[in-house]
């Protein structure tokens, strides 16, 4: 699944495509993705952009008719391609621009979506998120006050958007290997000191990947079609058996919460 930065770089890439200019219409070819295509959508005509933004992982048009919020899913990938480009199978959606270009969503398994409300202060799907990994808001005494009494392990703890938005699988796992701490250590264990740290290296990690263009995954590819390649920096995720690159201790695996977590046993301690 494209991770928060992966998310960002697509929408840096393709805002210059989008800002100041004008939808023309927009074209479902397939509205049963994760959930149905908002179907105002389809009734777009001659609207203008004024800006894209990003909360949490989704991806967020405005215009002066209303927010567009799209989510790229698990395999979803945006492209900007000349309006006489050729339509694969997975091409469901089509933002025509009144500048020549498409903005296209392409997504094989459609656990993606498209959504469209008027009034985004209130958009039900952004009720409950915490804050921005990358904001003033997300310091190491808020990390401490959430994780007070909580019997979650702490890779989970990372990866609850009610936390903190954004911090994925990859990115959860080579935050923990910095920091030294277990992913399964309790989160309610955590020190004021670990979680200055925590906050400190998760904003760093997040920040280096999204100037780097964001991890290469099988899935993503950026807006020009090149892939990431922050994963030539990946420390422990998906190098289990591999050395560590601290000690040289064998990189193990596990899985917590259904997802796959890698650490170094010798570098990271649950205590």
């Amino acid at each position: 699944m494209p991770e928060l930065p992966e998310v960002e770089t697509t929408k840096n890439g393709i805002s210059p495509y989008l800002t100041g200019f004008t939808i023309e219409k927009i074209v479902v070819r397939n509205p049963k993705l994760r959930w149905e295509i908002s179907p105002q959508l389809s009734e777009f005509k001659q609207v203008k952009v004024s800006h894209l933004s990003r909360r949490a992982k989704y991806l967020i048009i405005h215009t002066e008719k209303g927010a567009i919020i799209g989510h790229l899913g698990m395999s979803g990938s945006l492209r900007v391609v000349p309006q006489d480009s050729p339509i694969d199978k997975h091409d469901h959606l089509d933002i025509v621009m009144n500048n020549g270009k498409v903005l296209r969503y392409n997504d094989p398994r459609r656990f993606g979506a498209w959504l469209w409300t008027d009034n985004l202060a209130d958009f039900h799907l952004f009720a409950k998120l915490g804050p921005e990994p990358l904001s003033a808001e997300f310091t190491g005494e808020y990390l401490f006050k959430k994780s007070r009494k909580k019997q979650t392990a702490l890779k989970t703890f990372l990866m609850d958007n009610a936390v903190v938005v954004g911090v994925g699988n990859i990115y959860a796992n080579e935050t923990l290997f910095l920091c030294g701490l277990h992913p399964l250590k309790l989160a309610k264990n955590l020190t004021k000191a670990q979680c200055e740290l925590l906050v400190q290296t998760i904003k760093q990690v997040l920040a280096t990947a999204i100037a780097q263009g964001g991890t290469t995954l099988k899935d993503f590819l950026q807006p020009d079609g090149r892939p990431g390649y922050f994963a030539q920096e990946l420390r422990v995720y998906g190098n289990k058996d591999k050395p560590c690159p601290t000690c040289g201790t064998k990189i193990e695996s596990l899985v917590i919460g259904q997802r796959n977590s890698f650490f170094c046993p010798k570098c990271q301690k649950k205590a």
